[in-house]
């Protein structure tokens, strides 16, 4: 298994799998899901997930809060999980 220990994002991805783990649809567990497929190639140990069109799912639940820096939110979560996916790919 991947140690997580030191990357960029840690955090969310940790928040995520455990909101998974829980059945929680929050947007850590949503940004999970978007990277699942990677993630589980890196050695990151992702809970089966039942969330169907993580992506869209985002979106509507950063549009819920703030409508108007929603496309800038997504756009950044989505820059965190390539940056912490690319740093796994160096640790490993």
């Amino acid at each position: 298994m991947l140690r997580l220990d030191g990357l960029p994002g840690r955090d969310l991805v940790e928040q995520g799998l455990s909101d998974i783990a829980r059945g929680t649809q929050s947007v850590p567990a949503l940004l999970v899901a978007i990277g699942a497929p990677r993630l589980r190639r890196l050695g990151v140990d992702v809970p089966s997930i039942s969330i169907t069109d993580p992506e869209h799912r985002l979106y509507l639940e950063l549009s819920r809060s703030d409508p108007d820096s929603a496309h800038s939110r997504y756009n950044a979560l989505l820059r965190k999980l390539v940056s912490f996916e690319r740093a796994a790919e160096c640790a490993s």
